[in-house]
């Protein structure tokens, strides 16, 4: 009971993963040693500064990368040494991702940017649309629907670059500085969308440097120079 139990709410389990470059005599250790596991429905925060470590390990967690030695297992599955291609299809399976740059297509509006990792997917057109449609009111976007980037505030950017993430309903959101180019009401209302995917049940992990973003999520993960030096519940967050 207690194994099946563990099986169906470990998410991310990653296992004694080390990322090294350049091996040999001025070899540079991204991570080192590192284990950690996610359950299904949690708000982690993994906070570090420059140099830390926590980019490379958002990279493992969001299978851009493969680590040197050790094992991702990522919703029951060995993730650890995919090719590029089965990286991918993980990807487009299991993760939403939401970038500092929001990495919106300047030329599409904001539903076509929604839509085009949908087409990729070979969602169909009447499928994708509605996907595309709900998920920009969902951020509250639902009549700027055919705003162009350009057009839109920063907030309301990474508004549509949410939506994106959110669309095919992805099990795990992997943010990675979410609010590091918008000012603080831009941050707030960024972070009160997130919020509310979590409360509805997504997985949410937040990359940061920003004690205040990180101050926000259920757990805070904090990482140093490739090690993983606390992990607590935030005791200023109710259940």
């Amino acid at each position: 009971m207690d194994t099946q139990t563990q099986n169906t709410t470990a998410l991310v389990q990653v296992t004694d993963i080390s990322k090294i470059y350049n091996p040999g005599e001025n070899e540079v250790r991204a991570l080192d040693h590192v284990s950690l596991t996610i359950n299904e429905g949690e708000f982690v925060a993994i906070i570090g500064q420059s140099g830390s470590g926590k980019s490379t390990l958002m990279n493992m967690l969001g299978c851009l990368d493969t680590p040197t030695s050790g094992t991702y297992m990522l919703h029951g599955v060995d993730v650890s040494h995919m090719t590029d291609d089965e990286q991918s299809d993980v990807r487009n399976r299991e993760i939403g991702f939401i970038f500092q740059g929001f990495n919106l297509i300047q030329s599409l509006t904001a539903f076509e940017n929604v839509e085009l990792p949908l087409i990729y997917r070979k969602v169909p057109r009447r499928q994708r649309h509605q996907l595309a449609k709900a998920a920009l009111e969902k951020v509250g976007l639902g009549k700027r629907m055919d705003h162009k980037p350009g057009e839109l505030s920063g907030g309301q950017q990474q508004r549509v670059a949410i939506a994106r993430a959110i669309a095919q309903a992805p099990p795990i959101l992997l943010a990675d500085e979410p609010t590091g180019n918008l000012d603080s009401a831009s941050s707030r209302d960024i972070m009160n969308v997130i919020h509310s995917l979590y409360e509805e049940g997504r997985t949410v992990i937040i990359i940061t440097h920003d004690p205040g973003i990180a101050a926000q999520a259920k757990r805070i993960i904090t990482i140093s120079d490739g090690h993983i030096i606390d992990d607590k519940i935030n005791p200023s967050i109710e259940e």
